[in-house]
């Protein structure tokens, strides 16, 4: 058991830094092709930091750990809202950029919807998948379309948060391929230990993937959005999260689906509701005073508490 907490720990590492360089190379060579920093802020690093998250679903469920990839993707979303944007907003309160109140936000309640709606018959199926793939096209595009129209201030906001901006185009692009190569040996390592360690603890692969699974793949995203929060960019760990999430449905979901069709298996409509209920409340949150302070911050840290509490009990 202790093997598999030590190689737990490693795939922990690896996801980190897989994460890490292959932002801050994806981030760099889109800057050099001249996309737009509101754009890059908004899709390459917002994706960039949900890469983990699509390693470790799609080799758990052509390994067969169908829990496990499914409940990656809803814990993860349910720890970026409460977890990660609930320590940000307590390190420092943030405004929120008027396109996340506009359209992302809304968004993102719309597609969690819709995956309860995808999972109501209990699986995923590969014409679903690519419905959701269609879906995250569209998003694609119509922010990079937005974002050709926003102001110069907002432009310099996003490229000043965005890493990597000063990275030449061939180390850039051997942090993307270096970032690649750990983050599908990091997925794999945590996968085989957190099956390993499911057995051992007598839990579920559907508790371990929707907690440690969750957050070991959500490290990009609490170090990017702790960071933004720190350099006083609140609106920026915001959209951080916001993308991410939508990412994690339409493109991981959508994905793995499309290669190995999803089961629900052991996840629970309670989860789903939670994850759909924190994406309601995050929205409410910023719509108050058009900003995420602390005591929204602390509460949804402790709804996080609760609910991991409730699922290892």
């Amino acid at each position: 058991m202790w093997v598999s907490v030590g190689q737990a720990a490693a795939s922990l590492l690896l996801l980190y830094l897989g994460g890490e360089w292959l932002v801050r190379g994806a981030s760099a060579l889109a800057a050099r092709l001249g996309i737009s920093s509101l754009a890059i802020g908004l899709t390459v690093v917002a994706f960039g930091t949900s890469a983990p998250e699509l390693v470790v679903s799609l080799q758990a469920a052509l390994g067969g750990a169908n829990d496990i990839s499914v409940a990656n993707v809803v814990g993860s979303n349910i720890a970026n809202i409460a977890l990660i944007l609930g320590l940000s907003a307590l390190l420092s309160p943030a405004k929120v950029h008027a396109k996340i109140l506009r359209v992302d936000a809304p968004l993102m309640i719309f597609i969690s919807l819709a995956l309860v709606g995808i999972l109501a018959n209990g699986t995923a199926s590969r014409i679903e998948g690519s419905l959701l793939l269609v879906g995250l096209l569209v998003y694609v595009g119509l922010t990079f379309r937005q974002a050709g129209r926003e102001s110069q201030e907002t432009k310099e906001q996003f490229s000043s948060a965005a890493p990597g901006s000063t990275v030449g185009a061939g180390k850039a692009s051997s942090l993307v391929l270096v970032g690649l190569a750990v983050l599908l040996a990091g997925g794999y390592l945590l996968v085989d230990s957190a099956v390993t360690l499911a057995t051992a603890l007598g839990l579920s692969q559907a508790v371990i993937g929707l907690t440690v699974v969750a957050v070991g793949t959500s490290l990009p995203e609490l170090a990017t959005s702790v960071t933004a929060s720190l350099r006083g960019q609140g609106d920026i760990a915001i959209g951080n999260v916001v993308g991410s999430n939508i990412f994690n449905i339409l493109g991981i979901i959508g994905g793995t689906a499309l290669v190995q069709p999803l089961a629900m298996g052991a996840i629970t409509w309670l989860d789903l509701t939670v994850m759909v209920a924190l994406a309601c409340l995050l929205t409410v949150f910023l719509f108050t005073g058009m900003r995420l302070g602390r005591v929204e911050g602390a509460v949804l840290l402790a709804i996080y508490v609760l609910y991991v509490s409730w699922q290892l009990a």
